[in-house]
C-alpha cells in the first residue's frame, strides 16, 4: 500500500527474500590471517534508476503510430526497463538491489494524457494509470516527483499515488500553508545480510522549484517548493540520525547549476551538483529532469572532501542507471567502501512480455483514440525546416493560438489591440498529411500539456524578446557555407527555446552577433514603435519564465486558461473539418546575413 503522508517519519521496510552475493557474506574462518583476525565483512548491493519516463510504457510512439526509432536506434518504456531489471535482479540476487526513480512519471505519451484527461484515473471506479501498474509489477522501491507530475493538477497526482505499491518522494514539496511535507520526503529500505546486520539505505527525494511557475495554476495556495540545497541540509542529518548506513538522494534536478527562470525563484533549477557539494553525508545522486545521458560523474563534497557519484539515465527508458555499493562493517557499523555507477542501454534486451501483456488492453484502447479522423487538409505540412525557415506548420499553430486570443479578449478593453502568437517547433518529424487528419497527428504538433495566456506586451519589449530568440542561431558571416544542419541549437538552446512569432514581419541577420540581429521589424507594413502595444499569445511554459525569455514573466497577463494548447487546436480541427493553409501560411520572418536572405 502507498505510504501514508502522516506517518511516514522514519519508516523503513524490507525488500524482500535475501540472496548473497559473492564476497557480502563473513570470511570463514579458516581465511583468518596469521594475528588470528577475521578479515573485515564486507556486503555489496546495486541501485537501479530510471528517470524521465514520461508515460512510456511499451516501445511505441503514439504520434507515429509505429514502434519507437530514433537516429541512434534508442528504446523506449518500461517493458525494457523490466527487462533489464530482472536481469540484474537475477545477477545480483534480489535481496541486494533497489529500483527508484527521480520523477517525470504521468506525463509525456497519448497514453499518459489519455488517463488523466480521457478516462481519468480520478474518475469513481476509475482505471488505474498504466504506468502505476507497471512500475508496480516491475517492483519500484521509491520514486521521486518530477515538475510534470503536477501538470494534470494535484487531485490527479493523488489518485496515482494512491495506486503506487511504493512512495513518492519530495522532501522540498510542502504545503503551502503550514509549510510541512505534502510527500514524504525519504523511506528507508532494509537490506538482509546473510549472517550479519541489515543495511539501511534512505532515499531521499528531491523535486524542481520551478513548479511554483510553470505549474502555477495548479499549485498556487497549495504548494510551495524550497531549494534543494536547503532541504537536503535538512534531511540527510535526519536520515542519518536514524540509522541510515547509505544515503541515496533522487532528484528531478540537472547538475549544471543554471535556471531556465532566471531570477524569478531564488532557487536554482538544475542543483544535483550544488547538493553534492555542499550537503555532507550524501553517497550519490540519481539525477533527472535535463534529460541528458551521464553515466558516473564523480563530485567532491566541500565539507568532507568524500566524493558523492552521480548518475542520469536517459529519458524515457532509454538507459537503465546501476550504482554499485561496497559496503564494509567497521566499528559496529556498515560503512560505503566504494561507489561505481554506469548505464544500461534498454536497445539491448526485448520487452518484458509479462509487462506488455498486462497492459495490451490499455495500448489498445489509446491506439484507437489516437487514430480517430477530426478532419482534412488541404496540403502536407511538415515542421522539418522549422527551425531555420517560416513554415506553414508553425503558422497554424500561431493561428489557431491568436484566433483562440482574439475570440477571448473581444468587447473587452484590449479588443483592439494586436494579436501576436508564439510557438517553437517541439519536434522535426511533426507533421500533417494532405486529407484526412487524426488525433494523433494533431498532437504531434503539440507534444507538450502547456496552455495558453495573453500577455501585453510594448514594442521594445517585444524586440527584445526576439533578439533573445534569435540567439539559437549560429553566428554565419556572408559568403560561408549556410548548412541547416548547423545553423541552429547556438550554445546548446534547445528548439523548444526559439520562438517563431507571428502577426509580424522581421528578418534575423545570422552574419551579426546576438543581441543586434532582428531587423526590419513591421507591424501591418509599419515598423514598430517602442511604444506600441501588442497582445503576445503565449504558451504558459514560456509566460511563467521557461526560457528566461526577457519581459514575458513580469509582463501584465490578459487572459489565460487552463485547456492544454493542443487540445486548442484539436478542437479547432473538429469544429472547422478542415485546415487550409491558404488561410494563415505566410513566410513573415527569414534568416539573413548581411541583408541577404540565407534561403
Amino acid at each position: 500500500m502507498p505510504l501514508d503522508r502522516r506517518t511516514f517519519l522514519g519508516r523503513t521496510a524490507a525488500t524482500g527474500a535475501a540472496a548473497a552475493l559473492a564476497g557480502g557474506t563473513a570470511a570463514p574462518a579458516e581465511a583468518a590471517g596469521r594475528s588470528g583476525r577475521r578479515p573485515p565483512r564486507r556486503h555489496s548491493f546495486t541501485v537501479m534508476g530510471t528517470t524521465d519516463l514520461h508515460g512510456n510504457v511499451l516501445n511505441w510512439d503514439y504520434f507515429t503510430d509505429a514502434e519507437f526509432d530514433d537516429a541512434d536506434h534508442n528504446d523506449v518504456g518500461l517493458a525494457k526497463i523490466s527487462t533489464l531489471v530482472n536481469r540484474i535482479r537475477e545477477e545480483r540476487g534480489r535481496g541486494s538491489t533497489l529500483l527508484i526513480d527521480a520523477g517525470d512519471t504521468i506525463q509525456g505519451t497519448q497514453l499518459s494524457y489519455y488517463y488523466a484527461k480521457v478516462d481519468p484515473i480520478t474518475g469513481e471506479g476509475g482505471p488505474v494509470h498504466p504506468m502505476a501498474q507497471a512500475m508496480n509489477a516491475i517492483g519500484y522501491d521509491a520514486a521521486a516527483l518530477g515538475n510534470h507530475e503536477f501538470n494534470y493538477g494535484i487531485p490527479v497526482l493523488r489518485a496515482f499515488e494512491e495506486q503506487c505499491d511504493f512512495p513518492l518522494l519530495g522532501a522540498n514539496a510542502v504545503d503551502a500553508r503550514t509549510l510541512l511535507p505534502a510527500f514524504p520526503p525519504y523511506v528507508i529500505k532494509r537490506l538482509r545480510v546473510p549472517h550479519g546486520p541489515d543495511v539501511r539505505v534512505g532515499v531521499l527525494g528531491l523535486t524542481n522549484p520551478g513548479i511554483a511557475i510553470w505549474d502555477r495554476a495548479n499549485v498556487q495556495g497549495e504548494m510551495a517548493f524550497p531549494g534543494l540545497t536547503e532541504q537536503a541540509a535538512k534531511y540527510v542529518p535526519r536520515l542519518r540520525s536514524l540509522g541510515a548506513d547509505v544515503v541515496i538522494v533522487s532528484a528531478h534536478s540537472g547538475t549544471s547549476g543554471t535556471s531556465s527562470y532566471g531570477d524569478q525563484l531564488p532557487h536554482v533549477e538544475n542543483a544535483a551538483t550544488l547538493v553534492a557539494e555542499q550537503v555532507p553525508g550524501i553517497d550519490a545522486i540519481l539525477v533527472g529532469h535535463a534529460h541528458e545521458e551521464i553515466p558516473e560523474r564523480r563530485v567532491t563534497n566541500r565539507v568532507t572532501g568524500a566524493e558523492v557519484v552521480l548518475s542520469e539515465p536517459l529519458k524515457w527508458g532509454q538507459r537503465l542507471t546501476l550504482f554499485d555499493f561496497s559496503l564494509v562493517w567497521e566499528r559496529g557499523r556498515w560503512t560505503v567502501e566504494s561507489v561505481s555507477s554506469g548505464v544500461l542501454n534498454s536497445n539491448t534486451v526485448a520487452e518484458d512480455p509479462a509487462v506488455t501483456g498486462m497492459l495490451a488492453d490499455e495500448h489498445e484502447k489509446v491506439v484507437a483514440y489516437v487514430n480517430q479522423v477530426i478532419g482534412t487538409s488541404a496540403a502536407a505540412m511538415a515542421a522539418t525546416e522549422a527551425p531555420y525557415k517560416d513554415v506553414p506548420v508553425i503558422d497554424f499553430i500561431n493561428h489557431v493560438q491568436a484566433e483562440t486570443v482574439r475570440a477571448a479578449l473581444a468587447g473587452g478593453e484590449h479588443a483592439e489591440l494586436p494579436v501576436l502568437s508564439q510557438a517553437s517547433c517541439f519536434s522535426r518529424t511533426a507533421a500533417i498529411p494532405a486529407g484526412d487528419v487524426t488525433i494523433r497527428q494533431v498532437a504531434g504538433l503539440y507534444p507538450f500539456e502547456n496552455t495558453l495566456e495573453a500577455r501585453l506586451l510594448t514594442g521594445a519589449q517585444l524586440r527584445e524578446y526576439l533578439e533573445f530568440s534569435a540567439r539559437y542561431y549560429v553566428r554565419t558571416p556572408a559568403g560561408a557555407e549556410a548548412d541547416p544542419a548547423r545553423l541552429t541549437n547556438a550554445d546548446g538552446i534547445p528548439d523548444y527555446n526559439y520562438d517563431a512569432v507571428s502577426g509580424l514581419s522581421y528578418d534575423i541577420d545570422i552574419a551579426k552577433a546576438p543581441g543586434s540581429r532582428v531587423t526590419g521589424l513591421r507591424h501591418g507594413g509599419a515598423e514598430v514603435a517602442d511604444d506600441d502595444r501588442f497582445v503576445l499569445a503565449v504558451n504558459n511554459y514560456r509566460a511563467s519564465g521557461g526560457g528566461n525569455f526577457p519581459h514575458i514573466a513580469g509582463a501584465e497577463q490578459l487572459w489565460a486558461n487552463s485547456e492544454e494548447i493542443r487540445n486548442t487546436i484539436i478542437t479547432w480541427v473538429r469544429e472547422r473539418g478542415s485546415i487550409d493553409g491558404a488561410d494563415f501560411a505566410s513566410a513573415d520572418w527569414r534568416l539573413t546575413r548581411d541583408g541577404e536572405p540565407v534561403f
